[in-house]
């Protein structure tokens, strides 16, 4: 009978974790984005300081999934296809963003693009802006999502094998056709996987970008700093209702990765 309770007892915990960490947060989020009603809830997303923050933020993160989508695949391939020298450091590089903070991330950006950093006379002189500016969120964010497709595909690539690759070769197929007629038809799934976890990352980046952003409004915000400068300025009803924005993408994100693991799961 006491064992019977154990899976009972663990399920209920896990139950009682999941709604106090997950539903609570969400409940409140939503209860306080809707206290002073729809019309002020519709005001708040719909702004122009709000409007400039989701396309930011829409932007930031095209280009960044874009940029490791296509670093993902290279680093995939030539990790999992060629042995060279630093193959082990290219790994490493790889899984850095996981091992430092993403307001450090930042402020070693700064200090490389700022106006005092390493590069920035020759900036200056170029009339290029990257710190305070759009271009400083993008390097930002690109760096802090960079593992995310690379690290699905190097495991799926290594449990492939080469073996239709090779054939493909002895009959005579380029580099263009194995690309695309075998390469990335087997990785299509992981492929997916690791751009909607990557996209979600970038959406929801903080840190980094606030070092490098200013928090110039209607410039630099994008949507997580301009929900902390409405929160900073008492006006909790416009960061919530900004918020539940990030709370319909992680829930977009969430039914993705159930049927991407459903579809990946079939035989």
């Amino acid at each position: 009978m006491k064992l019977k309770l154990v899976p009972f007892l663990l399920i209920l915990i896990a139950y009682t974790l999941f709604g106090v960490l997950l539903i609570l947060p969400i409940y409140t989020v939503f209860s306080e984005a809707f206290s002073e009603g729809l019309d002020k809830y519709w005001f708040s997303i719909t702004s122009e300081y709000a409007l400039f923050a989701i396309g930011l933020t829409v932007k930031v993160s095209v280009v960044s999934v874009i940029l490791n989508t296509l670093f993902g695949i290279t680093a995939a391939f030539t990790i999992t296809r060629f042995s060279f020298p630093g193959k082990n450091l290219l790994v490493t590089i790889i899984d850095s963003p996981f091992a430092v903070s993403p307001v450090v991330s930042g402020l070693i950006f700064l200090l490389l693009f700022g106006r005092q950093g390493t590069f920035g006379d020759f900036l200056s002189e170029h009339h290029i802006k990257i710190v305070f500016n759009t271009p400083g969120l993008i390097i930002a964010t690109v760096f802090i999502t960079f593992p995310f497709v690379a690290r699905e595909l190097i495991p799926l690539m290594q449990s492939q094998g080469r073996e239709e690759e090779e054939a493909g070769l002895l009959l005579g197929a380029s580099f263009g056709q194995l690309l695309w007629r075998i390469i990335l038809p087997n990785l299509k799934w992981g492929l997916l996987y690791g751009i909607i976890l990557c996209n979600a990352r970038a959406m929801g980046e903080f840190g980094a970008v606030s070092v490098l952003s200013g928090h110039i409004r209607g410039k630099t915000t994008t949507l997580p700093l301009y929900i902390e400068m409405l929160y900073n300025e008492f006006d909790s009803v416009g960061a919530f209702a900004c918020a539940t924005l990030l709370v319909f993408l992680s829930l977009l994100t969430l039914i993705f990765k159930l049927i991407l693991e459903k579809r990946t799961e079939r035989p």
